[in-house]
């Protein structure tokens, strides 16, 4: 194969695009994006940039013209005109198959129990009495859940008892979207494992990292997880399982918790490559963003053996930030040993948007920890004063 005449088209120009494209043009791909904002993190390294919204059939029609093999950066977008270019030959990665399966947390969690996989008890519901039954069956607390368009925590309501039903219910849409039901699980432990599978089906799987949230958005992922090696083989074993399950071309991630040394539950599949695994880029052999290229393009997937302790810390926009992005600290987060630093060029800052990550290497998991929030306390992306 010729990879200088192989054209990748990426829908979502964000910072997920952007990183696939740099190891995309390293291996000597063309790359073609399809994103709604004209300056997004993707567009000065695009070949092609098609400036179109993300339901606009036209425009993803013309992106499979141009395309080789299409790929995406997020999974919420439409079945419907990703099945149409399919049906007319262009080849999609992953598979839309397991797109349409994925994007909806019902159908998502009714496959994955379905094949054995251990998940919270959920239940699908209509209304507000719906949910107190179900409250009376699983106890309480319990996760209400939109079924499509959830992240970084939006799409999810916390009801702590019968009181909060009614503005847990009112917040995601009162029954205008489908909603969900899922039992809390007392997790010790919140992982994810990145995987990845070749066009014949080959499998890799990555090292287990921990992730720790604020606010239900990620803010560290410390790899190796503090697992003994029984643990770390089951959820590595189960990301696994869940590869074969979905039959995808390319990198998944698959959520976990972790409730004790013999119970995981599988807690979200993500269908590409995931903020928990930016720590790869230096971490691993091969990044997140290289083996999604190499396993869409049909290349050999590459070793994800893990180069030393690897800590991965998200910088977001300061609290009250609106505006034009400013970056500051940049020069003395740079001075520390074994800091890398990400920028993602979003034009816009707002406050808890993911706006780059750092990511420190060491010879033990404390220290990367110890250095990473050094690291973290001089960078703040703030509006432009």
């Amino acid at each position: 194969m010729n990879c200088l005449k192989k054209k990748i088209g990426i829908i979502g120009g964000g910072q997920l695009g952007k990183m696939m494209i740099l190891d995309a043009k390293r291996l000597g791909f063309y790359v073609i994006t399809l994103d709604p904002t004209l300056n997004c993190p993707s567009h000065s390294l695009s070949d092609e940039h098609i400036v179109a919204a993300f339901d606009d059939e036209e425009a993803i029609k013309k992106l499979a013209e141009k395309s080789d093999v299409i790929t995406y950066e997020f999974e919420h977008i439409s079945v419907t005109a990703l099945e149409k270019i399919e049906r007319t030959g262009h080849v999609v990665y992953p598979t839309v198959t397991s797109l349409a399966i994925i994007q909806n947390k019902f159908t998502q969690k009714s496959l994955l129990q379905d094949k054995n996989i251990l998940v919270p008890e959920f239940k699908k519901i209509n209304n507000e009495i719906e949910i107190k039954e179900i409250g009376n069956r699983f106890s309480y607390p319990l996760m209400l859940k939109s079924c499509t368009g959830g992240y970084d925590g939006k799409g999810n309501a916390v009801i702590m008892d019968e009181t909060f039903i009614e503005k847990a219910y009112k917040e995601l849409g009162g029954g205008e979207i489908p909603l969900m039901v899922e039992k809390f699980v007392p997790f010790i432990m919140e992982i994810s494992v990145l995987a990845c599978r070749g066009i014949s089906g080959d499998i890799v799987v990555y090292p287990v990292g921990q992730n720790i949230h604020v606010n239900s958005i990620l803010d560290e992922t410390i790899v190796p997880a503090p697992l003994s090696k029984e643990c770390t083989l089951k959820a590595m074993a189960l990301a696994h399982d869940v590869m074969e399950i979905f039959h995808g071309v390319g990198m998944f991630c698959v959520e976990m918790f972790v409730t004790s040394e013999d119970e995981i539950f599988v807690n979200e599949v993500a269908p590409r490559p995931h903020n928990s695994g930016h720590y790869t880029i230096e971490g691993c052999l091969t990044s997140q963003f290289e083996q999604h290229i190499r396993a869409i393009t049909g290349l050999p997937l590459g070793d994800v053996s893990l180069r030393s302790p690897t800590v991965m810390r998200n910088l977001l926009g300061e609290d009250e930030a609106d505006g034009n992005t400013f970056v500051s600290g940049l020069e003395d987060v740079l001075k520390l040993p074994n800091v890398k630093v990400h920028i993602y060029g979003k034009e816009e800052v707002k406050a808890k948007r993911k706006m780059g990550h750092l990511t420190v290497c060491a010879a033990t998991v404390e220290e990367a920890r110890s250095q990473a929030i050094k690291a973290k306390a001089f960078v703040k992306i703030v509006a432009e004063p």
